[in-house]
């Protein structure tokens, strides 16, 4: 009969070799469980099949070599057995903590997102970021008119600036948005390398006044007295000698900057380029073109305007609620529904846009205008943008099929 501490050194080693087993099926259980229906397997259940395994184990060891039977007594085998259950426990929690951090959804198109190089950060504060560099001339999109020299240019020389730890096509995406916003663009493409160098190719705006007047508004250009820094998408009121209209600025005389005369050393005197003009307005007595209702339009071309002031918006609540939105985990992002899809010609419901991708559709725009907060019953169309909220992995997910 061997010793005490003898017992306990067996014990372990035999909870070592039989518990091998039962940790690696705990393990594989765990993980599964959690990662495809997120369920957590009650640790009773974990602890009983680990036993029945390493029973087995233990049998045929004991099979194998006899000596292992004549030296073992109770205190071996108590030892081995809670040997075998720690293993089995610890490798349970482990699998479940693995299952509920694992992306659900993984594609071969993430496997091989690339990211930028580390030469090309800059941190400012605490967080990196890159600056594109748009090499190259801006090209033309097939199928779209080719863009204006001036539009051309002022793409050229945009300035860029992204969060560096995202991935590349996360960082195309944000920065054709970015585009498509500041430029009023109908569409942009861009490819972005690992030295942050970027290739651009846009389509010019479809229209230009017009685009930017709401349905059942008209647009009236009048002289008055406009003040400093007045731009596109100011809510301003208009008084005449009789009453006072409400309206929203579309278009404004921006300002033009001091011209310098060129000093030569003596060559010829060349043209200096022209200077950008702002796109806000340089103030007094200048022209402004503004969306009104159809009576104030009537109104308006009929009588002198007297004066023109700028109406508070006060806070900017979609601000506000992209800052919640940023909080709490999600991202906003715009979609286009693609022909073909499983969203083209079915209901929101149907598809189930939110069970199935985990994404909720806070706004749908096409031919017929705005649609906010669609229902399930809400059936979009192929060339469609929707405005949908989700997690940067579930958006990726949902535009991969839908968009």
């Amino acid at each position: 009969m061997a010793s005490f501490p003898l017992q306990i050194l067996l014990g372990v080693y035999l909870g070592l070799v039989t518990g091998i087993v039962p940790a690696l099926v705990s393990w594989g259980l765990g993980f599964t469980f959690k990662y495809f229906t997120n369920v957590t397997i009650p640790g009773f259940g974990t602890v009983v099949l680990a036993l029945a395994i390493a029973g087995v184990n233990g049998g045929l060891l004991a099979l194998n070599d006899k000596a292992i039977t004549n030296s073992t007594n109770g205190v071996a085998i108590l030892v081995a057995i809670v040997v075998v259950l720690m293993l089995s426990m610890y490798a349970h929690a482990k699998g479940d903590q693995m299952g509920a951090a694992t992306p659900k959804r993984l594609t071969l198109k993430k496997l091989a997102d690339r990211t930028l190089s580390s030469d090309v950060v800059e941190f400012v504060g605490s967080r990196g970021q890159v600056k594109l560099n748009i090499t190259g001339e801006v090209g033309d999109l097939e199928g779209y008119p080719p863009l204006p020299a001036e539009l051309r240019t002022e793409i050229r020389e945009a300035e860029i600036a992204l969060p560096a730890d995202l991935p590349i096509s996360e960082l195309e995406h944000r920065a054709e948005d970015r585009l498509r916003t500041e430029f009023d663009l109908v569409d942009a493409s861009v490819r972005i390398n690992e030295r942050g160098h970027a290739t651009v190719a846009a389509a010019p705006p479809t229209a230009g006044l017009s685009k930017r007047v709401p349905n059942g508004k008209r647009a009236v250009s009048l002289t008055t007295l406009v003040p400093t820094g007045l731009a596109a998408g100011d809510e301003v009121r208009l008084r005449t000698a009789d009453a006072e209209y409400d309206g929203t600025v579309v278009s404004v005389r921006p300002g033009k900057e001091a011209e310098t005369p060129a000093v030569t050393d003596g060559g010829e005197d060349v043209a200096a380029p022209p200077t950008p003009a702002a796109k806000t307005a340089a103030g007094g007595r200048d022209r402004v073109t503004v969306a009104v209702s159809r009576e104030a339009s009537r109104a308006l071309v009929q009588h002198d305007v007297t004066g023109l002031t700028v109406q508070s918006r006060g806070q900017r609540e979609e601000f506000e609620l992209l800052a919640l939105l940023r909080r709490s985990g999600k991202r906003l992002r715009r979609v286009t529904v693609k022909e073909g899809g499983p969203l083209d010609g079915h209901g929101l419901g149907e598809v189930g846009v939110r069970s199935t991708y985990g994404v909720v559709v806070l706004a749908a725009r096409g031919d017929g205008g705005w649609t906010v907060a669609p229902g399930s019953e809400y059936v979009p169309a192929a060339g469609q943008e929707l405005f949908v909220v989700g997690t940067p992995t579930d958006l990726d997910a949902f535009a991969e099929v839908a968009a």
